[in-house]
């Protein structure tokens, strides 16, 4: 049997190794970028190269990204040998603002980033884009680690690092980043309040409730001057340090920010692969990017839902199962196969990308009660309009959604296959050729789980963030 003492040898012998580790993690290198275009065509210019203030927080033996999600996909390799060094998935704010009307008709440019262990020697940046369902070479630059014109300076402290949960090194864990949009300093407290209590939301919710050990969770919020942010429909506009507002691609509820680099800024003095905006407002709204950010009003009624299912999307690629709600996304004028994993186009039903959870017995294509759900949900989105269109208090929209949700659950909770996994037509803003897993998901409704499908996309996720 072990003494004491040996124990606790052991242990000092355990924290001395991590130690060790921490100090020889490489520095955080960022790529700021530019990316401009239309919906036909596409530029990127380099606005600098940046040392973060802290070392990389990822797991160095988890540099590949092998998950094929994401809009678009980098890879940094040796310039010399090509061998890849780095990689990971993602989608963007340009990636969306493509499929809606107005990049037909103007040009805009994004502020973009790509983060990666610093290297040790010159290095190639290969940037992807997906068309047709593959990826393709779009952009290639260079660095080299010595140039004198990376800059190592410190940006603007954002204040104080607030520790919500930490359950190991950075390494081994996945690192979420809360952060504050619109508090002023004298609201500080507020915004801990918010950010611990979002915090336990998110981990009453499987499989994140499973798994709430291999996450650290750290808050940052820079003081904003005014509280509250922009709302360009009500006619309000905030200078908050992140740059967060609604009505993104003229979509009241959507809550997006196009200052990329002050909260790139900002965030470096956290570890963090993950970044969930806490904005501070009433009024129902959020937004959710795979591996860029997810964003929530804080003080709506329903901010516990928004969160999780923004979350969703930010972690795991998650696609949107809902169909009926107005969106600033044009249709795509081909049927591909989506990249997301919870939704399909079933070109081949006998090989369902999530056949390994349908129950022998299940039809594929899943009959389900579509026409009435149209039918109900078609006067609620009317409904919905009249009270944004007319200004009336959020207290009506309040009322609304919870009567809408009371209707989805009944109504979705009593079909012969509404506790199975299948493909029920219905997804990704298409009432017609996309189908999701099940037919109810935190995904499709203000429901409060994720189904099967979303469940096992984030757990792959998380394994490849943390040390199991």
């Amino acid at each position: 049997m072990l003494t004491m003492r040996y124990k606790c040898l052991l242990v000092l012998s355990l924290l001395f190794c991590l130690s060790l580790a921490a100090l020889a993690a490489p520095a955080t290198m960022r790529l700021d970028y530019y990316h401009t275009g239309d919906a036909t065509h596409e530029l990127f210019s380099v606005d600098r190269i940046v040392i973060e203030p802290l070392p990389w927080p990822g797991d160095l033996a988890k540099t590949i990204d092998d998950t094929n999600l994401g809009n678009y996909f980098f890879e940094v390799r040796d310039q010399n040998s090509e061998r890849l060094l780095y990689s990971r998935g993602f989608s963007s704010v340009y990636g969306e603002w493509i499929t809606t009307e107005e990049a037909k008709n103007a040009s805009r440019t994004f502020s973009e980033s790509l983060r990666f262990p610093a290297p040790e020697a010159p290095v190639k940046i290969v940037l992807k884009k997906r068309d047709d369902g593959q990826f393709h070479d779009v952009w290639t630059t260079r660095i080299d680690p010595k140039d004198k014109f990376i800059d190592t300076s410190r940006p603007h402290s954002p204040g104080p690092l607030l520790t919500i949960q930490k359950s190991g090194e950075p390494a081994t864990k996945v690192d979420l980043l809360i952060m504050g949009d619109g508090y002023t300093a004298a609201e500080r407290a507020k915004f801990e309040s918010d950010a611990r209590h979002f915090t336990e939301i998110l981990f009453t919710r499987s499989p994140f409730r499973e798994h709430r050990a291999d996450f650290n969770v750290w808050g940052l919020c820079p003081p904003s001057e005014e509280s509250g942010i922009s709302r360009p429909s009500n006619g309000i506009h905030r200078r908050s340090p992140l740059g967060t507002t609604y009505d993104t691609f003229d979509t009241e509820r959507y809550i997006l920010t196009p200052e990329n680099r002050a909260l790139r800024d900002f965030a470096s003095y956290a570890p963090y692969e993950f970044i969930e905006i806490l904005v501070n407002g009433a009024t129902y709204g959020g937004g959710g990017i795979f591996n860029l950010y997810a964003t929530v009003a804080a003080d709506s009624e329903w901010a516990p839902y928004v969160f999780v299912h923004e979350f969703g999307h930010h972690i795991a690629g998650l696609a949107d199962e809902y169909f009926t709600s107005q969106v600033a996304y044009l249709p795509s004028s081909k049927k591909i196969e989506p990249w997301e994993p919870n939704a399909t186009a079933l070109l081949d039903p006998a090989n369902l990308k999530w056949k390994d959870l349908v129950v022998a017995g299940t039809p594929v294509p899943t009959p389900w009660r579509k026409e009435d759900f149209e039918a109900m949900e078609h006067q609620i989105q009317a409904q919905r309009r009249d009270i944004r269109a007319q200004k009336r208090p959020e207290s009506e929209m309040d009322k609304l959604f919870r009567e809408e949700r009371q209707k989805e659950d009944t109504m979705l909770a009593g079909d012969k296959y509404s506790d199975r996994v299948g493909a029920f037509e219905g997804a990704d803003y298409e009432a017609h050729g996309y189908y999701r897993p099940q037919e109810n998901c935190i995904m499709f409704t203000r429901h409060d789980a994720f189904c099967a499908v979303c469940r096992r996309a984030i757990e792959r996720i998380i394994e490849m963030y943390s040390s199991q």
